[in-house]
């Protein structure tokens, strides 16, 4: 019996308790687990793609060949991608062709020209209708208390109005055990993945949050390298009601040396922490010192909005 859609349903940010999740990479062993995390959190998780054994059934749940029958017969609209970082790009443009609304792409390692031909791919569909694509190489999403779709641990998670945004699966973590320690409530956290090719940017996601009624102000967690988190300071201060509060990782980053995530280089003008820094600051935006406040400096903003 295959799906049909119900129009009724809505999605705050990107996922609620009625996504309809799909694991492409189901069966492998790191898909197998983190499925597992997600149902027993209570995600709407309905089943899973491996090519070659469509037709089985893992953890309970029905496997497909192809993300387009999941599609057609439990209505998938959002996919996380557990797949070996060669074969991961097709699997996220057959996740797009496919239908499907929303795609968290946690693998590491995908190659960069494997990332350009996703973006151009991308693009060939309406704007209405492109899939929207955060990672590679990320924590995923979490709305506490509603759905998780990634690889963060949930427990860390309350829930409340404060919106973040990040490139660290690491510090995103750590903001959030930080503001629970304070009573302080998140609405959803969305990790974009610190690839210098990533499918979703801090604008991106900083005009989802704007629009969302459920977030009332937002952390941006950035670090050195690119240009993303000055385009966002630049979309905050023209297009943002909401505060934002920013943190940037590599105060100490020596320039031209990697560090961490493979677009954490410094390597133009604007581009070091202290530069960012500066730049976010005179936009308006509300400066975390150190990760060890990030907690404190949302509890202050929050404090001044009351």
């Amino acid at each position: 019996m295959k799906w049909s859609q119900n129009k009724g349903n809505t999605v705050a940010i990107l996922i609620n308790e009625t996504t309809r999740i799909i694991v492409q990479g189901f069966t492998g062993k790191i898909g197998t687990f983190h499925a597992q995390d997600m149902i027993n959190y209570g995600s709407n998780v309905v089943g899973g793609i491996t090519p070659g054994k469509g037709g089985q059934q893992h953890l309970g749940l029905p496997v497909f060949n192809t993300v387009k029958e999941a599609v057609q017969q439990v209505g998938a609209e959002a996919s996380i991608i557990f797949v070996p970082p060669a074969f991961a790009a097709d699997s996220i443009m057959e996740a797009a062709d496919a239908g499907i609304k929303y795609c968290v792409a946690i693998t590491d390692g995908i190659p960069t020209q494997d990332m350009m031909t996703v973006k151009n791919f991308l693009r060939r569909f309406p704007e209405k209708e492109r899939m929207i694509l955060t990672g590679p190489n990320c924590a995923g999403t979490i709305s506490p208390g509603r759905a998780m779709l990634g690889i963060m641990p949930g427990h860390i998670y309350m829930q409340g109005r404060v919106g973040i945004v990040g490139r660290s699966g690491t510090l995103g973590y750590e903001a959030a055990d930080q503001m629970k320690a304070l009573g302080i409530g998140i609405s959803t956290s969305v990790g974009i993945g610190g690839d210098p090719i990533n499918g979703s940017s801090h604008r991106d996601i900083l005009k989802i949050f704007e629009e969302d009624s459920e977030t009332r102000i937002v952390l941006m967690i950035g670090e050195i390298g690119g240009p993303q988190e000055v385009e966002a300071g630049i979309f905050a201060k023209e297009n943002m009601g909401k505060p934002l509060i920013a943190y940037i990782a590599g105060l100490t980053a020596p320039e031209g040396r990697r560090m961490g995530h493979a677009g954490a280089i410094i390597s133009s003008a604007g581009e070091s922490a202290a530069e960012k820094v500066a730049i976010l600051r005179d936009l308006g935006v509300t400066i975390c010192p150190t990760p060890a406040a990030m907690g404190t400096t949302v509890a202050e903003v929050l404090r001044r909005l009351a």
